[in-house]
């Protein structure tokens, strides 16, 4: 799988931590070059540093806020300006809203709905075309467990939003594997990284089971593997799949009684 990857450039979105780093460090050892946005320059520098001094790489640092309506329109001056021509696309950005929906002022919600919806689409639309022309191509939407299992109290538009990087993902899937682009939705379970302290979940999560958590790189190696077998929806981790496979087999009643009396575990409410 290295060789496929080599010397094509990859554009990760939220690379500053998380599974965006784990995806950006991954495809650097595959031979990869990368665009690396977040809004935190200061560690999209050290993270090109690090990946330089280990495997050589080619990176291009663009901080950029995808809550702002411009934010794509940075990033894609910035490759222009570079002449630079994307063949795998890792949609990683995202962040959870803690509590329930009316908690929130809507700019709020509509800020989150940008990052999590209208970005990933965006840079989809916009690069999409020049994979298909090039023949080759790799588009990533890392979702969730989430968007596959009733949506919770807490959190309230996070798993819609994961439900639909899904549905999204697979018919870009149908609709481009001829013309030689894979697409995959990436759904992760709970995985060892910043996302539940920015979301104020960390006091939750540290009384999780620890065999629920998967590591970031586990997460990103796992998906780019099942990504080249053609898995269009891939849920990563043996737990985190029964678990898929139990919210797709049970009754609608019984797993929405389960998600509401086991919310307050992992959501933040009220």
């Amino acid at each position: 799988m290295t060789m496929i990857y080599q010397g094509r450039w990859a554009l990760v979105t939220g690379a500053s931590s998380g599974i965006g780093l784990a995806y950006a460090q991954a495809l650097a050892a595959r031979g990869a070059s990368l665009v690396l946005t977040a809004r935190r320059r200061d560690r999209l520098d050290a993270l090109a540093a690090e990946l330089a001094a280990r495997h050589g790489t080619r990176t291009l640092c663009v901080e950029a806020d995808l809550a702002d309506p411009g934010g794509v329109t940075v990033i894609i001056a910035a490759m222009a300006e570079r002449d630079i021509a994307i063949d795998i696309l890792i949609n990683n950005a995202g962040y959870g809203v803690p509590g329930h929906f009316h908690r929130h002022e809507w700019p709020v919600h509509e800020q989150f709905l940008r990052v999590m919806l209208g970005v990933p689409t965006e840079l989809a639309y916009r690069l999409l075309p020049g994979m298909q022309a090039r023949g080759w191509g790799r588009i990533v939407n890392v979702a969730s467990l989430a968007g596959l299992i009733p949506g919770s109290a807490g959190n309230t538009l996070y798993g819609a939003s994961k439900s639909y990087l899904i549905k999204f993902s697979q018919s870009l899937a149908l609709e481009n594997r001829p013309r030689g682009v894979l697409v995959q939705a990436l759904c992760p379970g709970f995985t060892w990284s910043e996302f539940h302290d920015v979301s104020g979940a960390r006091h939750l999560m540290n009384r999780m089971p620890r065999a629920m958590f998967q590591t970031a790189a586990a997460v990103a190696d796992e998906g780019l593997r099942l990504l080249e077998r053609g898995r269009i929806v891939h849920v990563s981790g043996a737990i985190n799949r029964l678990l898929a496979v139990i919210a797709k087999l049970s009754p609608e009643r019984l797993s929405l009684w389960l998600i509401q009396k086991r919310s307050k575990d992992f959501r933040v409410q009220d």
